[in-house]
């Protein structure tokens, strides 16, 4: 390569991020704010292990694994 394409790809290259740079700074939701944003952070992990609720889990509960068939009479062979 000449020197002069080398030029022209740093001249390019140096106009193409000025170019960037001045699109994305013009983007209202990009821009910096001076106000600190406070975010919330996770509370701690623990290995305490609570009791569950007796209201849920109980001897009359509905077992969500059996099988239901509302209406009709059952076609399966089960």
């Amino acid at each position: 390569m000449k020197k002069t394409d080398i030029a022209m790809i740093i001249l390019i290259a140096s106009i193409s991020v000025g170019l960037a740079y001045a699109t994305v700074s013009s983007i209202p939701g990009l821009q910096l704010s001076d106000d600190p944003v406070q975010v919330p952070t996770m509370d701690r992990y623990s290995a305490d292990v609570k009791e569950p609720d007796p209201a849920i889990f109980n001897e009359d509960a509905i077992n969500p694994t059996v099988d239901v068939t509302i209406g009709g009479q059952s076609t399966s062979d089960d």
